[in-house]
């Protein structure tokens, strides 16, 4: 959050009709300081104007061109600043950059009612585990889906969170080929639920597993984890991750 005091104030000037990646390069920027935490940009357009290449660029009713001047502007801190300017190099391709030394007299603050308060982020990072768990979309356990069966014992043994995907082509140990035919009357995808947590929950839960994956592949792979989250309860939150 920006606060009173010595900032930088950056104006990038670029075209309407710059593109990247099939997008508006204005866009592109407010996107990338949008989600780089910046902490307000605008961006003006212009009625007329001319660049490095002399070309007049104007707003007459009869010019249908979308190639008016646009301005995007923003106040960060020095640091910050720094940090976003090699990126913005690139996104700006031809266009002209302008940082220039400000003061914060007074920082904006968040509307009541606008944008709700959150507490800092929690920040987990360590060693974990990706247990992967292959299996038919047909295959069960009792008279329920085994995909549903395992979510509900993943969560009843306290780990930490599971991903279940649905393939849409695939085979296994018995070669046959498991297919999504829009066409098909057949419901046999492969899946694939994807499990996250520490080394020895995931040990301790397999002995479960052997007994409700009767045809499927396990597997077990190391990952680093980060994760940031608002609604952290230490009372409802597995055992934390350590590093």
């Amino acid at each position: 959050m920006l606060n009173t005091g010595a900032a930088k104030k950056v104006c990038i000037y670029v075209t309407e009709d710059q593109k990247r990646h099939g997008a508006s390069v204005y866009a592109a920027i407010l996107e990338y300081l949008f989600y780089r935490g910046i902490s307000g940009a605008t961006v003006s357009r212009g009625v007329a104007g001319f660049g490095a290449d002399h070309h007049l660029h104007t707003a007459h009713l009869v010019d249908v061109a979308h190639n008016l001047p646009i301005k995007i502007e923003f106040i960060e801190t020095p640091a910050k600043v720094e940090e976003v300017l090699p990126k913005l190099h690139e996104l700006a391709g031809s266009g002209l950059i302008e940082v220039q030394d400000t003061n914060v007299v007074k920082p904006a603050r968040p509307s009541k009612g606008h944008a709700p308060e959150f507490p800092p982020a929690r920040k987990i990072e360590g060693k974990g585990k990706m247990m992967r768990i292959y299996i038919g979309e047909n295959n069960r356990w009792g008279d329920k889906p085994l995909h549903q069966a395992l979510i509900e014992a993943l969560r009843a043994n306290d780990i930490a969170g599971v991903t279940v995907y649905s393939g849409i082509l695939g085979y296994g140990a018995n070669r046959r080929m498991h297919h999504g035919k829009t066409l098909s009357l057949s419901h046999d995808h492969p899946m694939m639920l994807a499990v996250v947590d520490t080394e020895e929950k995931l040990l301790a839960f397999t002995p479960i597993l052997d007994k409700m994956v009767q045809q499927g592949l396990v597997v077990m792979s190391n990952v680093d984890i980060v994760k940031y989250t608002h609604n952290f309860q230490e009372a409802e939150r597995r055992q934390e991750v350590q590093p």
